[in-house]
This record gives structure tokens, C-alpha cells and sequence, in this order.
């Protein structure tokens, strides 16, 4: 099947832009590098999963949604994209998200309220402390949630954390195309794209697009923002495996397109380091162009390390793709970040 003819709901405003960072790469004396805006993509702040959200909420809407229901942390970039492309489209959100309610609300949590979400759920506390029970707590009330809304006459639809990987395959394969395009218009093909891996969907859809539309000439680096390196091999593996069945393509999509770097997390998920700090600071101070301290900042920390480190040659084109999450830049647990 063609992408093109694959349901799609129109959220966002793309292609988003592509600029130059010669400021940064004059700093660096690195290769060429290039920012892809998806952070300007036009609804809720922006970010990676309007993209995914596009084919998600198609399919909602294909089977007659009333309502959606989502997950992901208390300052969850996904579940605040996912509330303004309901509200866009006239359904209720309801979102279950892990971590204690902010006693203010700031960051995306603050945004989930201005959005109006229907009702937001944090689930936290010593009982479920583990990480098997908490996910099994958000499972239960993900469960309660669709039940209860049923019994009210209401058609539920539920989104996973990040999207379905098939959504993302399909969403961020037409990132390659605009890159592609755009870059062509000065006669440069790129190398290879960087980005923060948190579910690993953006990855899978990057490497279907190098595939689709870049000869498989175009790499893909993948910060890891939580995962290990192995889990992650493991879900872009079925991940692709998913997007060449559903397509219905003649060939397989060679894994070493994909290199995932594990090593920029630091202690867990939305810790600071302090080469984020740097990236984040270098970034603004040099562009005038703003990264958030969980995804961007530590996708771009990894990029000026393998540059640091030569990985590079001085004539590659190399493009970083912003994803967004800048509301989390201003959630109450940053306030000592910087």
C-alpha cells in the first residue's frame, strides 16, 4: 500500500522548517548542520507526535471516536499534543498519566489544563512504587476508563504512550521526504538525521523514509533518552517489521540504517547532565534556538560529542531533528536545572 493512500487526519503545518546552524558548526568546526523545526509544527506547542497523530486520529475517527483516552508522565509531551488534536477535532481527552498531581501546575501539565482535558488521572504512591505495578495500575485504570465511558454511551479510543509504531513509521517517513526535497533545492543530500529516542516510533519512521525516499543513504542516530540500546534494537526491529507488512514492501529495511547511543541518559529518564546543560546553553547562545532538558537537549549533547569525537567528516550534512517538548523546559522540577 502507499503511505499517500493511507487514512490521515491534516493537524499540523508542514513541511516544517529546515534551517541552517552555521553559528553552531563554526563553534564546533564540525560538518554542516541543519535543525529540523518539527517543534513549529503549529498546534499545542508543537512537537514529534503531531506526525503520529495525524494517522492515530484518523483511525479514531474512522471508528467513530467519541472519546480518547491516553498515557504517559505527568509532564508528557505526547498527552498534551494528543488533547489539542482532539479539541481540534471535538473529542473529549482523558489522560492517565504516572507521577504525583504538581501542587502548581507548570510545563505541559499546566498545558493539559488550559487544553481542558475531560479528566487527567496521576497515579503514584509507595504501593506502587515498582515499575511493573505502576504500569499495571495504569493498565487497570486505561481498562476502568474505556468500561466506564462505554456504559455512558460513548465510543473510547486508545492511544499507547508515544503513538502505535505503526503510526510512527508512517508519520516520520515523510520527514525524510521534506528533508530530501528541501535539501536538494541546494544541491546537498544529507548523511544522516539525529534524534532523541524515547519510544522509538520516530526512529522507525525515519528509517522507513531513508528507505522510501533517501536510497537508504541516509543514517539514522538515535539518542536514548531511557532505554538501553538492546530494548530498543528490539522494538525499531518489530517496529519495521510492522511498517514492510502493513505497506506490503518488497524488501526488508536494513537495521545498520539505525545506530542507537545509550550512553547521554545519565542517571534516568529527565535527570540532568551536565553535557545536556551545555548542549542547551550552546544551542540558545549561538542560534537563539531553544531545547528542552529531557529529549533535545540530550539528543543534541550526544550529536556535539560524536562531533567533538570526529565521527564526522568536514563536508557531511548532518540534520538534527527538534522534537520538541520546550513546555517541559519550564516545568517546576527544572526551575534548579539551569
Amino acid at each position: 500500500m502507499q503511505i499517500g493512500r493511507v487514512q490521515r487526519v491534516r493537524l499540523g503545518e508542514f513541511p516544517t522548517p529546515l534551517q541552517e546552524l552555521k553559528n553552531l558548526r563554526k563553534h564546533l568546526n564540525g560538518p554542516q548542520i541543519f535543525i529540523k523545526r518539527d517543534d513549529l509544527n503549529g498546534l499545542g506547542l508543537g512537537g514529534n507526535k503531531l506526525r503520529k497523530l495525524e494517522y492515530a486520529m484518523a483511525e479514531a475517527t474512522e471508528q467513530g471516536a467519541t472519546a480518547v483516552i491516553t498515557v504517559g508522565a505527568v509532564q508528557s509531551n505526547h498527552a498534551r499534543l494528543t488533547t489539542a488534536a482532539a479539541n481540534r477535532l471535538g473529542l473529549k481527552t482523558y489522560l492517565v498519566l504516572r507521577g504525583e498531581e504538581p501542587k502548581n501546575a507548570t510545563g505541559n501539565f499546566l498545558i493539559d489544563k488550559l487544553l481542558a482535558a475531560e479528566e487527567i488521572h496521576c497515579l503514584q504512591g509507595s504501593a506502587y512504587s515498582d515499575k511493573d505495578e505502576l504500569a499495571s495500575l495504569v493498565k487497570e485504570t486505561v481498562e476502568r476508563l474505556e468500561k466506564d465511558l462505554r456504559e455512558k454511551g460513548e465510543t473510547p479510543y486508545y492511544i499507547p504512550n508515544g503513538c502505535r509504531s505503526l503510526h510512527g513509521a508512517l508519520g516520520y517517513s515523510s520527514c525524510i521526504l521534506e528533508i530530501v526535497t528541501r535539501l536538494r533545492e541546494e544541491q546537498l543530500s544529507p548523511d544522516c538525521i539525529v534524534t532523541a529516542c524515547g519510544t522509538s516510533s520516530t526512529l522507525t519512521g525515519l528509517a522507513l523514509g531513508s528507505v522510501l525516499y533517501a536510497q537508504e543513504e541516509m543514517k539514522v542516530l538515535g539518542m536514548s533518552i531511557s532505554a538501553s540500546k538492546e530494548a530498543l534494537d528490539k522494538k525499531i526491529e518489530r517496529g519495521l517489521a510492522e511498517a514492510v507488512k502493513f505497506l506490503d514492501l518488497k524488501q526488508a529495511i536494513d537495521k545498520d540504517l539505525i545506530t542507537i547511543y545509550d550512553e547521554y541518559i545519565g542517571e534516568a529518564y529527565g535527570a540532568a547532565t551536565d553535557e545536556m546543560r551545555e548542549a542547551v546553553r550552546l544551542v540558545a547562545r549561538t542560534e537563539g534556538i531553544i531545547l528542552d532538558p529531557v529529549y533535545t537537549g540530550k539528543a543534541m549533547a550526544g550529536l556535539i560529542d560524536l562531533i567533538r569525537k570526529g565521527h564526522f567528516r568536514r563536508d557531511d550534512v548532518v540534520v538534527f531533528l527538534h522534537t520538541g517538548g520546550v513546555p517541559g523546559l519550564f516545568a517546576e522540577q527544572q526551575s534548579a536545572t539551569f
